[in-house]
């Protein structure tokens, strides 16, 4: 049994789910999910997700909630049934970018990651 955010309606999976989604949301956008919270949970802040998990679900709506992912649905695989391949291009790109984001946090000025260790990942 899962939760509906009461502010997006999005289902979550357990009560934790729904507090790292609220949480988080608040943190990255403000909008109604910080207004919640600081309304029906103050101190949220500072609490962990499994803490927060408690005082959020109980005002939550309660949903059935599959996981579902989308390589095992048939929209996510190919006609033939396997998953599909990732977007490799886009996945380098992205593991660059990662890379010298990394780099301006950590001070590395080349950005090629050479303090990362042997494989070059974080």
């Amino acid at each position: 049994m899962g939760y509906v955010c009461p502010v997006c309606d999005h289902p979550q999976h357990d009560a934790e789910h729904l507090a790292n989604h609220l949480a988080v949301t608040a943190l990255t956008h403000g909008d109604g999910h910080e207004a919640w919270l600081d309304e029906h949970a103050p101190g949220w802040v500072e609490e962990s997700p499994a803490t927060l998990g408690d005082r959020v679900a109980s005002r939550a709506e309660e949903t059935a909630h599959e996981t579902v992912f989308e390589d095992t649905t048939a929209e996510g695989r190919d006609p033939d049934g396997a998953a599909p391949a990732p977007d490799t291009e886009a996945a380098r790109a992205a593991m660059a970018e990662a890379r010298r984001m990394r780099a301006e946090v950590v001070g590395d000025e080349t950005g090629d990651g050479s303090d990362d260790g042997p494989e070059g990942d974080a």
